[in-house]
């Protein structure tokens, strides 16, 4: 039987968010971690690795883009330009 597959996310330093780096087999969450670290941060890249049953992802795909975004276009509150900023405001 073929071990799980694992995605391995790495936050390269503080602050920065994780970013998905590459994917991995492992029979356990434990063991997946220790390798995603000896693969993915050999060079002390790393200050943080997640690691994420691909099994457990769930994505939308590229196919439905239109129908999934859709919704988004007909709410012009969400654009900068609905909105009327009043003069001499310095900072929003």
């Amino acid at each position: 039987m073929t071990s799980p597959l694992w995605e391995v996310f790495v936050r390269s330093r503080r602050g920065l968010s994780h970013t998905h780096v590459g994917s991995l087999r492992a029979p356990d969450a434990h063991m997946a971690l220790r390798n995603a670290r000896d693969v993915y941060t050999r060079r002390q890249e790393g200050t943080s690795i997640w690691v994420v049953p691909s099994s457990q992802i769930v994505a939308s795909s590229p196919q439905e883009k239109d129908s999934f975004f859709d919704p988004a276009g007909d709410k012009p509150y969400r654009h900068p330009t609905f909105y009327e900023v009043p003069e001499g405001l310095t900072h929003l």
